[in-house]
């Protein structure tokens, strides 16, 4: 008479359960979809400080970790959306623009206006909070002479046009350091600290596509 079966360990059950939850969690985070919140004005008033949202890496393809190899993705970065990505001058730190332009545009900033390929563009997004006008030759920020985005990369600016540190002053992105795009805030909080005054949610922005 065979001999029943020893009791699977409640224990062993457990931590094989967590185990396959990291596991899952993992994969998600690299290939799929992954949270991140905003810690700087640059992008109001699309995103403001403590929105927090979820970034979509199937729609450009999610990089392999620890290489240069990116999966098939739904289509490539267009202009006008919203991207994660890894800053060119330290790709330890992670920024979030606006795409206004792929390779083979060509990008100008005339009078804090921007043109592309010679047309101005429409930007109900964009944010001026600044008055005055830097001249051309001074900095980049109101006038930019044309440059052409070279092939496989982005030219990203934020939406708060005078206070976003963006491709105008460390050149354009590069695919292979292209995260994912912006899809929704599924969370978002006002004020950090009691000096800030208190900590509430902005219940108005909860679940808000990102356009």
């Amino acid at each position: 008479m065979a001999s029943a079966a020893a009791p699977r360990s409640l224990t062993r059950d457990y931590i094989e359960a967590i185990a396959w939850a990291v596991v899952i969690t993992l994969l998600l985070r690299t290939f799929v979809i992954q949270a991140f919140r905003i810690p700087s004005e640059s992008m109001c008033d699309t995103l403001l400080v403590g929105d927090f949202l979820f970034v979509s890496k199937v729609d450009y393809g999610a990089k392999v970790p620890w290489t240069h190899v990116r999966l098939p993705g739904l289509h490539a970065p267009r202009r006008g959306e919203v991207i994660v990505f890894q800053w060119p001058e330290d790709p330890t730190k992670d920024f979030i623009k606006r795409c206004v332009a792929t390779g083979g545009q060509t990008v100008e900033i005339r009078h804090k206006e921007l043109y592309v390929d010679g047309q101005r563009q429409i930007e109900p997004y964009a944010k001026h909070t600044i008055k005055d006008e830097d001249p051309a030759g001074y900095t980049q920020r109101d006038n930019y002479k044309p440059p052409t985005v070279p092939p496989g990369q982005l030219f990203m600016m934020g939406d708060n046009r005078d206070n976003s540190n963006d491709s105008r002053f460390w050149g354009t992105v590069p695919m292979d350091l292209v995260k994912g795009r912006a899809l929704f805030i599924y969370f978002s909080t006002a004020g950090t600290a009691w000096w800030n005054g208190p900590l509430h949610i902005r219940f108005d922005r909860l679940f808000k596509v990102i356009h």
